[in-house]
């Protein structure tokens, strides 16, 4: 585990030890923000900003995350230097830094492998981006930076924010909500009148449940070994809540379906245990969805023969981040700025970027009542 040292800070006053660091409603374009100090919006040249130094997080080891000072990379063409405000830690942020999930320590620079971020052009060398905008950044894993105060991102992973706007905090989880709704976009399914079952309840099992529940399912039942992630689900449509190993899934669930199974069955956690349980679940002829990235690098046997016999359909889903436009991202901002979503339950914990080891226990440990941990610079 990383270190824990420091205070923790939550968004918005909605979670225990609440100093906000919340931003008021934001204009897209900005012209000054809090700790610009030392860095230039508008101007500059590219000789002073690699003469730039920055903070930012970085993966020492498996399972350390530490804050450090370095030089901000050079862009090049067709990149945009961003000064980030915020950055959240997605679940497969977790299984990188403590599992080692696809990655390898020549991939370990400063500020990787964060990549929901939200922050202001500094530079550009991209058309459509000039500096003071506000962006949305969505990089590729691999080449990622969203954990550095100053960030080299390329031109296609942005979404210029234009209009009015709620708080940049909120605004900032339309990268997770944009993964789930390219998700669904790649395999839609009718949903309307069937029971559906959602696997984990973070951020991106929330906006699963939400958008399924929005496409017509008559019941969406969850799970989540987390009472605070549980009493959040149901304000985004959860009509049955089930926390293992209190309650047993796979009994509640042909308990609640007669015996048949559900219809369409979501693992939105990324653990070896659930999705063995998928199968299990779905009713024959039924659907799996596998969203969550395995924490094992090993490889994980199932019954294909039931599944087989059961005659049912699995899909899975990678690579929201190249999708041509970066449409379901651009969906999910409009979303929030529309008030169609309530992303405000998942705003529970803000930490300084120097208190990232303790950001990524609270985390992993869902600690405090965790559920969606951001860093601010």
């Amino acid at each position: 585990m990383g270190p824990t040292s420091g205070r923790s800070t939550s968004g918005g006053g909605r979670g225990p030890g609440s100093a906000s660091r919340t931003w008021p409603a934001t204009s897209a374009r900005a012209t000054s923000s809090p700790g610009f100090g030392r860095w230039p919006v508008t101007g500059g040249t590219w000789r002073r900003v690699r003469a730039m130094r920055t903070r930012a997080a970085q993966l020492v080891e498996l399972g350390r995350m530490e804050c450090v000072e370095t030089q901000v990379e050079a862009p090049g063409e067709g990149d945009v230097l961003v000064h980030s405000r915020y950055a959240s830690i997605c679940g497969s942020d977790l299984h990188i830094v403590y599992d080692g999930i696809e990655t390898s320590p020549e991939l370990w620079a400063p500020g990787y492998p964060g990549h929901e971020g939200i922050g202001e052009v500094l530079e550009s060398r991209r058309d459509g981006f000039v500096p003071g905008d506000l962006v949305l950044s969505v990089p590729d894993v691999p080449e990622a930076r969203c954990f550095a105060e100053t960030q080299r991102v390329r031109g296609g992973s942005l979404v210029r924010l234009d209009g009015d706007l709620p708080p940049i905090d909120q605004v900032l989880m339309a990268q997770q909500l944009g993964t789930v709704i390219f998700a669904m976009r790649q395999h839609p399914a009718d949903v309307a009148g069937a029971t559906v079952v959602v696997l984990g309840q973070g951020s991106a099992g929330l906006f699963w449940s939400f958008l399924l529940k929005r496409a017509g399912a008559a019941r969406v039942i969850v799970a989540d070994l987390s009472p605070s992630r549980l009493a959040a689900s149901a304000g985004f449509g959860a009509d049955v809540l089930l926390q293992p190993p209190r309650d047993d899934v796979a009994s509640a669930v042909q308990d609640l379906t007669g015996g048949q199974g559900a219809d369409y069955v979501v693992e939105a956690v990324g653990r070896r245990d659930s999705f063995l349980l998928t199968p299990r679940l779905v009713k024959p002829g039924g659907t799996v969805y596998w969203f969550g990235l395995p924490d094992s690098k090993a490889p994980i046997p199932m019954d294909f023969r039931m599944f087989f016999r059961r005659r049912l359909t699995a899909h899975t889903v990678y690579g929201a981040q190249g999708e041509a436009g970066l449409v379901s991202f651009r969906v999910a901002v409009e979303m929030i700025r529309r008030r169609e979503i309530d992303v405000t339950p998942l705003l529970s914990h803000v930490l300084p970027i120097e208190d990232v080891g303790k950001a990524f226990d609270l985390a992993q440990e869902r600690h405090e009542g965790a559920l969606k941990v951001s860093l601010a610079f």
